[in-house]
């Protein structure tokens, strides 16, 4: 049995990486809440005066904090699922958002005060501690424009979004080496992966996280 975050860089492919997984290990996928989320779209699509009079990214982070906890506590009390993103990457957003200026320190504050008690009460639980693997998709920016437009969300392709992307893309990998500490990471290169379309690209995935799963069990006590 095992629970694995899938995470990595919007439009990148999370989705479809996380539902092979999931049928490849016969497991249940735990999506990201964005088809229904109702900030989302404005956050967006806001103006700099929008945003700083709402609060939309402090909104959004809260939202999706919420999402995720209660993702991840069902994930780990049944004990064999995928997360398409978790709670772990929330705090990588919110600190970007507070880093252009869009979350003020007081709500960085109130932010990290919560997903610290969040973080507490997953420490606590009697079932699961922490996912077992996070499968990192990585590529380069070229790329991962690229995909968001072939994902077509009409509120995701402004060109004024363009240098935000660009701003997540460059931390990311400093986020997973230096802040991400729950679980080993396996890295994905997606600028020559294409889980959809290429049947061999699949195959490939699905046996690499296999073994790095097989090698995480390898090295973990017995009884753990």
């Amino acid at each position: 049995m095992a629970v694995i975050c899938v995470g990595g860089m919007i439009g990148i492919g999370k989705t479809s990486v996380a539902e092979l997984l999931a049928k490849e290990l016969g497991s249940e996928v735990f999506y990201e809440s964005v088809d229904d989320n109702p900030i989302l779209p404005l956050f967006y699509t806001a103006s700099p005066e929008e945003i700083q009079a709402r609060r939309y990214p402090f909104l959004l982070q809260l939202y999706f904090l919420q999402t995720r906890f209660a993702a991840i506590k069902e994930a780990y009390k049944q004990g064999d699922n995928v997360l398409d993103r978790s709670i772990y990457e929330d705090w990588y957003f919110a600190k970007v958002n507070h880093d252009l200026g869009r979350i003020s320190s007081l709500e960085m504050q109130v932010y990290e005060g919560l997903l610290g008690e969040m973080m507490r009460e997953i420490d606590g639980l009697p079932y699961r501690k922490a996912p077992d693997l996070m499968v990192y998709l990585k590529a380069d920016f070229e790329t991962v424009l690229h995909r968001i437009g072939l994902r077509g969300r009409d509120f995701e392709q402004d060109e004024s979004l363009v240098e935000y992307y660009r701003t997540l893309w460059s931390g990311y990998d400093d986020w997973v080496h230096k802040h991400y500490s729950a679980s080993e990471v396996l890295i994905v290169d997606m600028n020559h992966t294409d889980v959809v379309h290429n049947p061999d690209d699949a195959a490939r995935v699905a046996q690499d996280v296999k073994n790095a799963l097989a090698a995480v069990r390898r090295d973990t006590p017995a009884g753990i």
